[in-house]
């Protein structure tokens, strides 16, 4: 089957936070929205069939999967990444951010240090310091147009804040990095060494561009599956955020037993009945609508590479995700004189750089490509119109 992504729908009035996101965020109506890591994409019509019939059905009560759901889970591990996962390691949350914070509940007490590496996924930040942990940075290094980690400083601070849990972003939001087998060892191995457990968000695993392959941290080796938890979800891959499904992957039995306790404090049982049947569906009949999916965005991001060279903006290469990390430093703006060039000038609604980051993210704008081209397209032609306005 082949899958036309250059469809435009309306989501005007469907409360998209994407598209009517300007009500709650006080943002003009007009701007044309490429900021939050949502697709304008529709599910495969196969995630749409597996919903009509629960809709059909006419009941919602509670609901847990079947073997079949489980199955369809390690398929998609199985045959994309080579990992396994065995039906009791499977936790289902209604996401990675409240599995993430219940994590960190689980195996870090109030004070305890827990670090990030910025320019980062903000809510990384709000569950730390909302949980009443110390946030320490390994700030990612950005030199010659692409990003590394600073392993001399991620072990320092780890030793030096007694680091109790590590949150790893892989493939990185948002600078989109895919994060090679050695650097992901290194990284392991420290923590081993200083007993901080790893929580590893892969929510954006499945966009990964050639030559780029995205590795399973807790694949590595074993001491690392025994000393991780892996968070997953259908939600970014297949559009689907807003039916609240995720996979967490506990190999550990102590840890998961932790884990779980913690989840069962929070007070929440049984998933949306909805996100469960469209998670199946997603991973038992989804393969062929990604690999188009990556096609069209590979495509896209051309697009924003030809930007790039034509305005001097420097886009970072994206070896992963379908965000898109700008650096508009070469134009020489202030924060708020960026803001005016994107918002008030060109007319679009992006993601200011510093939320990630206050100064690893300055100068920077994270943008979605996950849009029809010809959406992508004209936000392109208005950003270097307004870029060709300021320099004349």
């Amino acid at each position: 089957m082949k899958y036309d992504f250059d469809v435009v729908y309306d989501r005007k009035n469907t409360n998209s936070v994407k598209h009517d996101g300007h009500l709650h965020y006080g943002k003009p109506p007009e701007l044309v929205p490429l900021w939050v890591a949502d697709m304008d994409f529709k599910a495969p019509v196969e995630v749409i069939e597996a919903l009509v019939r629960c809709a059909k059905h006419g009941i919602f009560g509670y609901s847990e999967p079947s073997e079949s759901y489980f199955e369809a889970v390690r398929g998609w591990f199985s045959e994309g990444f080579g990992y396994n996962p065995e039906r009791e390691w499977v936790v289902k949350a209604p996401g990675v951010v409240f599995a993430a914070a219940a994590a960190l509940r689980a195996f870090t007490n109030e004070g305890d240090a827990v670090m990030i590496q910025r320019p980062v996924y903000h809510p990384f930040s709000h569950i730390i310091l909302n949980n009443n942990r110390k946030l320490v940075n390994n700030p990612l290094v950005y030199e010659e147009g692409s990003y590394r980690i600073d392993f001399a400083d991620f072990e320092r601070k780890i030793a030096e804040n007694e680091v109790k849990a590590f949150i790893l972003c892989s493939p990185h939001n948002p600078v989109g990095r895919v994060w090679r087998r050695d650097e992901l060892e290194m990284m392991g191995d420290i923590c081993l060494k200083h007993n901080c457990v790893v929580l590893s968000d892969e929510i954006h695993c499945d966009f990964v561009f050639a030559p780029h392959r995205h590795c399973v941290f807790s694949t590595i080796k074993q001491e690392f599956a025994d000393n991780s938890i892996i968070m997953t979800a259908p939600s970014k891959t297949f559009n689907l955020p807003g039916l609240q499904a995720s996979n967490i992957f506990i190999s550990n039995p102590r840890l998961r037993k932790m884990f779980v306790d913690e989840y069962n404090r929070s007070g929440y049982s049984q998933l949306n009945t909805m996100g469960l049947a469209a998670c199946e569906a997603a991973y038992s009949h989804g393969r062929e609508w990604l690999n188009q999916l990556l096609d069209y965005l590979s495509d896209n991001m051309k697009l924003v590479y030809d930007f790039g060279i034509r305005t001097g903006i420097r886009p970072v290469p994206l070896d992963g995700t379908y965000l898109a990390w700008l650096d508009f430093s070469p134009l020489g703006l202030s924060a708020d004189a960026l803001e005016d060039l994107i918002a008030g000038k060109a007319g679009l609604w992006l993601s200011g750089g510093t939320i990630f980051g206050k100064d690893e993210g300055a100068g920077f704008q994270r943008v979605n490509i996950a849009s029809p081209r010809s959406i992508l397209e004209n936000a392109l032609e208005r950003l270097e119109k307004a870029i060709i306005d300021i320099r004349h």
